[in-house]
């Protein structure tokens, strides 16, 4: 055998091999006998300093604590308005004639008088023929079911030499029935027609006084208050649909 081939029990450089119970360093040393220290890489992590949680502590200390938000305050509410009197040369001249069978009055900005219902047609012929109310805007109603004059009908009109518009009002109780605008203003038909269609009230001398928007044997006028808000005539629709109502 060449006298070149060490044997397996050498290390290289002569150095002995490791036993088992005597761990290898560098450099051949003893971790025991070297006395030295261990690199930063050794040292346990919780000896080493925590920049990281250092750090956001340190900021978060500095940092002003930010107060809570203010809630907003309340928007006030708008005072709702109230009916004042309403003056004018027309108001003047009207109220010298009827007294209190009118009371002029001004809501929101908007000119109404409330009328006795004997003075209905004398006042709106007086409006049209010698005020200038030759249009007959609209004719409609609002039921107040618990009020002895259940009704309110009213009468918006306009003047167009004057380019005003007023409206009237009057009162009256569930089943009286008011004289016809027609021959005052013949656009009235009409509107006198959806009056009694939809709230069951009748005028005096119309000249055809039946429905306008819902079929002639419809039941019931459904802007009162007293009907059903899903109320339908089922004898109406089975007999001339010959369906079910829906509702």
């Amino acid at each position: 055998m060449p006298d070149e081939i060490k044997s397996p029990s050498a290390s290289p450089a002569g150095e002995p091999k490791p036993t088992a119970d005597q761990p290898a360093v560098s450099g051949g040393v003893k971790a025991a006998d070297s006395g030295s220290v261990p690199s930063d890489s050794t040292v346990p992590a919780a000896n080493a300093p925590s920049a990281k949680s250092e750090v956001p502590a340190k900021a978060a200390s500095a940092a002003p604590a930010t107060p809570p938000a203010a809630k907003p305050a309340a928007a006030a509410k708008a005072p709702v308005p109230t009916p004042v009197a309403w003056n004018s040369p027309m108001v003047a001249k009207l109220t010298s004639s009827y007294g209190s069978g009118i009371e002029p009055l001004t809501y929101a900005g908007q000119n109404y008088m409330v009328v006795d219902r004997s003075l209905i047609p004398e006042l709106l012929q007086v409006l049209r023929n010698e005020e200038g109310f030759d249009y007959c805007v609209d004719i409609t109603a609002v039921h107040y079911l618990q009020r002895e004059k259940q009704f309110d009908v009213i009468w918006v009109l306009y003047s167009f030499a004057r380019n005003e518009r007023i409206r009237v009002k009057t009162q009256i109780r569930d089943g009286e029935t008011l004289p016809t605008s027609v021959p005052i203003w013949t656009g009235a038909n009409w509107l006198e027609r959806e009056v009694y269609d939809m709230f069951g009230i009748k005028f005096d001398g119309h000249p055809d006084m039946k429905r306008i928007l819902l079929p002639d044997g419809w039941k019931g006028h459904p802007l009162r208050k007293d009907y059903g808000i899903l109320q339908q005539d089922n004898e109406w629709v089975q007999i001339n649909l010959g369906i079910e109502s829906g509702q």
